[in-house]
């Protein structure tokens, strides 16, 4: 009963919102609309506390049509740590893309209206990573849980199914401007 009702609200609510979505932001396209430079500070939240570090995203396009420039920068000085990837388009109509990091690791995205999303597990940690576009800011957000700390809840009868929790040890969330 539950996964009956669950089931007919994810259907629901999954083609009613790209509906919306294209009446609100028709002459919005992702990325053009959005490349620049971001400037910031993150929050790093941990069960140890929060920690700051000066943070850009950059988003910028190539040569090539259908791969652009994104590149995350953490820190300053001697401390600046530049991370440059490419970000490419597999299906632009489906919000497909694919983030390579340039050194054999590639992770897949999905792009509705102004948000990118990601989600890919290294090291035994699950990561999600969000990126919201605003006209003159992003929010960029990691939310990072141990696989190894998974509880299971539910499955008790046919009409409970199983469910994995998985507890967040590390959210880390940066409001950039554009520059």
């Amino acid at each position: 009963m539950f996964l009956m009702k669950f089931l007919s609200f994810l259907i629901v609510f999954v083609c009613t919102i790209p509906f919306s979505l294209a009446q609100e932001n028709s002459d919005i396209t992702f990325p053009d609309t959005y490349f620049g430079t971001y400037i910031g500070d993150l929050e790093a939240h941990t069960d140890k506390g929060i920690n700051n570090y000066p943070m850009e995203f950059h988003l910028l396009p190539t040569d090539t049509i259908g791969v652009y420039n994104y590149t995350i920068v953490y820190g300053k000085g001697e401390a600046r740590q530049e991370r440059k990837y490419t970000l490419k388009e597999i299906d632009k109509a489906n919000g497909n893309y694919i983030l390579d990091e340039n050194n054999g690791i590639i992770l897949d995205s999905k792009v509705i209206g102004n948000k990118m999303y990601f989600l890919f597990e290294v090291m035994d940690s699950f990561l999600t990573t969000f990126i919201t576009f605003h006209k003159d800011y992003l929010v960029f957000e990691i939310v990072v849980s141990n696989i190894k700390s998974k509880k299971t809840s539910g499955g008790m009868d046919e009409d409970t199914p199983e469910v994995f929790s998985y507890p967040i040890s590390v959210v880390q969330k940066a409001v950039l401007n554009k520059q």
